[in-house]
């Protein structure tokens, strides 16, 4: 009786939590990939997600959103790091420097993470439409303990499935079989939730065609397999060291994952999000195939790296961050030349980066091992830091709207960029660094 009583105490304070919360100051910091002064309708929040979700509750997206994904904490009791990497012209095997991204540790018990979740799933109910559905990613440590929260927030009758996700990487140990699977619980917001079946093979015994009068048989490299209704167990792979789409970020997942949760739950242009952006995958495959989306981080390295994700993927979006928030800000230099060109009426406009300096009095976050590759490398090539920067050639002194961004790739960063423009300008140039710090310079100039 006291187990039970204790859940009903978490979803009361959820309850009271999430009806209390206080929407987020959010102020807009930059437009990306805007082809007017209108915001897009894409956002990426860098600010907690109670106050995003509450904030969009109150400013008329209550019952807006047609599917909410998350990929919360697991209850792990561990401490997540993600990769970055040093390119060096010198050597090839500069190792990957190790940053913290996240921290699930959770000193309390499952109780006090439950709490945390608790507001959050209430505040989801709301931001669902009515046709809407919601997926919780999770693994063995809560994924049981949710599932009861769930029931009793969005009803047991609204329950659809719980999708396993299988995969190879990891999970091996001398004392249990492997781990290799994620759960993942769909629940609906209504009865009238939006679904679209998937299909996928079934091979036959033995790998022959039955010859079923009605049955259509297919063939391929394997064997004969017929088409059926796709199942509650999923094989992908996770995303691999050497992937394209890998960003670092150690609990990543992979696109096909959420393009299939996308497919089956969502029509083109239906509005989705994701309150624990982590890196940015749910707006990645939300964005190649048409949906609007949300993705919400309060995490600086995760949201910076979505940002440049979205950026490499040529995505139109406005960046909102906490009006509260205090940015560590690095430091450079950069030069800006104009020349005449043959046209009087246009000044072509050289922009380059120089050289890179870390915030003041601020070491690298990384372990004291990796401080010295950091220091070598500021003094060989400062640049090296450089994760990508924006360039805004219109700059307003209020809103940032880049033209131009130019991101880290595996050669390293471009340094100099030039546009041609016609009378006084006023540039702006945005650059963030490996370690997610921000730098701001403007420049004035006339033709």
């Amino acid at each position: 009786m006291e187990y039970i009583l204790s859940f009903l105490d978490i979803l009361d304070e959820g309850y009271r939590a999430w009806e209390k919360a206080a929407p987020a100051a959010l102020r807009t910091a930059e437009l990306c990939g805007a082809r007017t002064a209108d915001a897009p309708e894409n956002r990426l929040l860098r600010a907690d997600n109670l106050g995003v979700m509450k904030a969009c509750a109150q400013g008329g997206q209550a019952g807006a959103f047609d599917l909410i994904y998350i990929d919360p904490p697991f209850f792990s009791r561990t401490n997540y790091e993600a990769e970055i990497k040093l390119q060096s012209a010198e050597s090839k095997t500069i190792p990957a420097l190790r940053q913290a991204a996240y921290d699930d540790a959770w000193d309390g018990d499952m109780g006090t993470y439950l709490c945390m979740l608790a507001p959050r799933l209430f505040g989801f109910r709301e931001l669902l439409s009515n046709t809407g559905c919601l997926w919780v990613h999770l693994d063995h440590h809560a994924v049981h303990y949710v599932k009861v929260l769930l029931d009793a927030i969005f009803g047991e009758e609204n329950f659809v499935n719980e999708v396993i996700w299988n995969y190879k990487s990891g999970g091996v140990s001398r004392r249990r079989f492997a781990r290799k699977h994620d759960s993942l619980l769909f629940y609906a917001k209504t009865k009238a939730y939006y679904f679209k079946p998937q299909q996928e093979k079934s091979y036959n015994r033995n790998l022959k065609p039955y010859r079923f009068k009605g049955v259509k048989e297919y063939r391929d490299e394997t064997g004969w397999y017929t088409l059926v209704n796709m199942k509650d167990v999923w094989q992908l792979d996770m995303v691999g060291r050497t992937s394209a789409e890998r960003t670092g970020y150690v609990t990543q997942k992979p696109e096909s994952l959420i393009a299939r949760i996308l497919e089956s739950c969502t029509e083109e242009g239906a509005l989705c999000a994701d309150f624990f952006g982590g890196s940015g995958t749910l707006a990645a495959a939300a964005e190649r195939m048409g949906r609007r989306w949300l993705l919400c981080d309060a995490g600086r390295l995760a949201a910076l790296n979505a940002q440049k994700r979205m950026i490499g993927l040529g995505a139109a979006f406005a960046v909102l961050t906490d009006a509260e928030e205090d940015a560590a800000a690095g430091d450079f230099d950069a030069e800006c030349r104009a020349e005449q060109t043959i046209d009087p009426d246009r000044t072509r406009f050289t922009l380059r980066l120089l050289r890179y300096r870390l915030p003041a009095g601020a070491a690298a976050p990384v372990e004291a091992k990796y401080l010295p590759l950091v220091e070598n490398a500021l003094r060989a090539d400062s640049l090296r830091l450089v994760d990508y920067w924006s360039v805004d050639f219109h700059y307003d002194g209020k809103l940032f709207r880049p033209q131009i961004s130019l991101c880290r790739g595996n050669d390293g960063i471009t340094d100099r960029c030039e546009r041609l423009l016609g009378g006084a300008v006023r540039i702006a140039i945005r650059l963030v660094d490996i370690f997610g710090n921000e730098s701001f310079r403007e420049f004035e100039a006339e033709e």
